[in-house]
């Protein structure tokens, strides 16, 4: 047993989405945040740059002393290089591999459709891994870089004309290719779910990446002895790299009642980019 705290990253706030999933399958773990506010979005930047921020934001989580990092943000799961992830000397996630496992379970037809930041769909990363556990796949990607500023900005309501409009057009491919199934490629876009589902129909399942990571990571702990043993509920800490009373009011669109607890400012370019 393990009471160290689960560590969690994101460009911004939607890896709270992450931590809503772990907070449902995990609640007697404490959770440390970082949401690298100052620098969202991740998702329009280069893979060189999106490497350096990642590698600064794990190594703040582990100078908090986490057992565990989970990276809920999709655009940092499918940039950071195999080659580096394996380097690592401690429990790891990103949502990729937990998302296409839990895609691959949903789909019937195998047409399955993408949908994430622009960094994210260039990498091709979600196509490759779908491919290579089922070269039957039929994969549509799309990128929708304005879900994140939407979501981030409180324009969520199932009703929301301006956001509907962007994910009609968005959309429009993945629908006419017939998906019955769309990964929701970034951790943002769950809060925009019921929206999407709708532009979507009925019939199409969506696969919510930060509930496979929590699921995931669920699992991993429990293989390698590290869940706690505590049985009161566990505490949450947040931390970001801009004006911490934004994210403190912005938290509940993502966590719901369930966002609690002090928000930290800390200076993430004090931390270095190497493992």
């Amino acid at each position: 047993m393990d009471n160290r705290p689960i560590g969690v990253l994101d460009s911004g706030m939607g890896g709270l989405t992450a931590v809503r999933e772990l907070l449902r399958v995990l609640p007697h773990e404490d959770i440390v945040y970082f949401g690298d506010t100052g620098r969202v979005p991740y998702g329009t930047r280069s893979a060189e740059i999106v490497t350096h921020y990642a590698l600064q934001d794990i190594n703040f989580l582990l100078g908090r002393q986490v057992k565990m990092v989970i990276a809920a943000c999709g655009t940092v799961t499918t940039t950071l290089p195999d080659s580096l992830v394996r380097r690592f000397q401690f429990p790891y996630t990103g949502v990729l591999s937990p998302t296409v496992e839990a895609a691959l379970a949903a789909s019937r037809s195998r047409k399955i459709g993408v949908i994430a930041t622009a960094t994210t769909i260039r990498t091709g990363a979600y196509e490759r891994e779908l491919k290579k556990r089922d070269p039957e796949a039929e994969v549509i990607s799309a990128a929708c870089p304005l879900f994140v500023p939407l979501v981030e900005n409180g324009f969520v309501e199932r009703d929301n004309k301006v956001t509907r409009l962007v994910a009609e057009q968005y959309l429009a491919p993945l629908k006419e290719a017939g998906v019955d199934t769309l990964i929701l490629g970034c951790t943002h876009y769950p809060v925009i779910a019921p929206l999407i589902g709708d532009v979507m129909g009925g019939k199409v399942a969506l696969i919510d990446s930060g509930r496979a990571a929590a699921d995931h990571a669920r699992r991993l702990l429990a293989e390698e002895n590290l869940l706690t043993d505590r049985k009161t509920a566990g505490k949450c800490s947040y931390f970001v790299s801009d004006a911490p009373e934004d994210f403190a009011r912005n938290a509940s669109i993502f966590l719901g009642e369930g966002f609690c607890g002090e928000v930290a400012r800390i200076e993430i370019t004090n931390y270095p980019d190497t493992i």
